[in-house]
């Protein structure tokens, strides 16, 4: 961090994909109100989590970043919060067995409410409006009033954050994430899944695993780690105003910290070296990812490892892999190289979802089971010929049996998305085909590390 960086230097910089929020005034008064409220996470909390990346980053564990594309204020309910940790929780029990070690557990949620657009506006029927710019901003209705940015909605967006924060932590602490519970959900997702035979030995694996722990009198109710677990959060840092607002100095070691969430990051459209999303976050002290695309400059990205991450410390810096299917195999060796051979210190997360959504022929925007875990093997196939380490995955998922991505055991078709078609912006993993790259994860997780 250079000496120049302030909590306010951002504003001295061009602020891509901002909504233009009208009365000024009402914004001001907005952020202000949220500047003097407590912060969502804790500074302790943050460093903890660097820590478990900073294991990762070096193959002592492994990061699964996972939630809804983006947030929305009508589906906020203790039901809907419980089964998209329940899902997430699920899955890296799969892959503690399949990396035999710790699993850092980072949810898309409680504050991902804000998304970035191709464009600023949408037009249906010869009628233009603004763009659906995520719940934080705008309403998805399509009309006028509906589509024109509202500051207070940042209000609902800190309140909704903070309940849900507080639910999640009742849920990890609470027993909710007891070890034998979730290895039970996942017999009984092997029991009904068209391919669950596939599953059955490393289901076995585990089950024998918590005989054996139990016959020597290890349980959840004498061992805290079988039955706790930690739980982080993490959203795209893109409303910059909302998130000065919730950024705070840390009283013990006097660094800042952006307290919305555990990790942010900055998107492949608001990566720009000069621009305000990097300014902002090189000050602060939290974790932070960057998606990277295949528009990426070589060049840039030793820029952002310079900018983000002046100490190279290990754990601070993510970078999120979007290339897509076709770019992957011709795009990354080259990145990987060029990084390791700099000696920066990332953490290399495949994001196998963005670069890989089309809209299908009933005209629905979706992605194909295969072709997320084609990309996913392609990461793992050029970590292991670079010699450097596969450290985390990044999905769009639910904990809903919703019908938004083709393929998977139930092989969901093009005719059955409208069914269960619910997503607020892109497609999502259901619930069953998210577990169940899980157990496909496992191979790639024994073989290419």
């Amino acid at each position: 961090m250079g000496n120049s960086w302030s909590p306010e230097s951002w504003q001295e910089f061009a602020a891509a994909q901002q909504p233009n929020w009208g009365k000024i005034d009402e914004y001001s008064k907005v952020i202000s109100e949220i500047s003097n409220y407590p912060p969502l996470v804790f500074a302790g909390e943050v460093r903890d989590l660097k820590q478990q990346l900073s294991d990762a980053a070096q193959g002592n564990g492994f990061l699964i970043q996972g939630g809804d594309c983006a947030e929305t204020f009508t589906d906020f309910n203790a039901d809907s919060i419980r089964d998209k940790l329940k899902i997430l929780l699920q899955m890296s029990v799969v892959l503690t067995y399949g990396a035999s070690c710790n699993i850092v557990k980072l949810g898309r949620i409680a504050g991902q409410f804000a998304k970035p657009r191709s464009s600023n506006t949408e037009i249906r029927d010869g009628i233009e409006l603004l763009s659906y710019r995520g719940d934080a901003v705008n309403d998805i209705e399509f009309n006028e009033k509906s589509r024109t940015p509202n500051p207070k909605r940042l209000l609902r967006t800190y309140n909704q954050s903070a309940a849900t924060l507080n639910l999640l932590r009742a849920f990890t602490t609470g027993g909710f994430a007891d070890l034998n519970k979730v290895h039970i959900w996942n017999q009984e997702f092997i029991s009904t899944s068209p391919q669950g035979k596939r599953y059955e030995k490393i289901a076995k694996s585990i089950d024998d695993a918590l005989i054996f722990m139990q016959a020597i009198g290890i349980s959840s109710e004498n061992t805290s780690a079988l039955k706790l677990t930690e739980f982080f959060t993490s959203h795209e840092a893109l409303l910059l105003g909302y998130e000065h607002s919730l950024t705070r100095q840390d009283s013990l070691t006097e660094k800042w910290y952006d307290c919305s969430a555990h990790f942010l990051w900055i998107g492949d459209r608001t990566r720009q070296l000069n621009g305000a999303h990097v300014e902002f976050l090189s000050g602060v002290d939290n974790p932070i990812g960057v998606k990277v695309g295949p528009s990426i400059i070589e060049n840039d990205l030793l820029s952002l490892c310079e900018k983000l991450n002046p100490n190279n410390e290990w754990g601070r810096l993510t970078f999120i892999i979007r290339m897509g299917v076709d770019n992957i195999r011709n795009m990354l060796p080259s990145l990987i190289k060029m990084i390791n051979e700099s000696g920066h210190r990332v953490l290399w997360g495949c994001d196998p979802m963005h670069g890989n959504t089309y809209k299908s022929e009933t005209g629905y925007k979706t992605r194909h089971f295969d072709t997320i875990l084609e990309e996913l093997e392609h990461f793992f196939a050029i970590h292991h010929a670079e010699g450097t380490i596969p450290g985390g995955v990044h999905f769009e998922l639910t904990g809903d049996n919703v019908t938004e991505c083709l393929g998977g055991a139930r092989e969901i078709s093009d005719k059955d998305l409208e069914s269960r078609y619910e997503t607020a912006c892109d497609p999502r993993l259901n619930n069953e085909q998210s577990l169940e790259l899980a157990f496909l994860l496992t191979d790639l997780l024994r073989n290419g590390r």
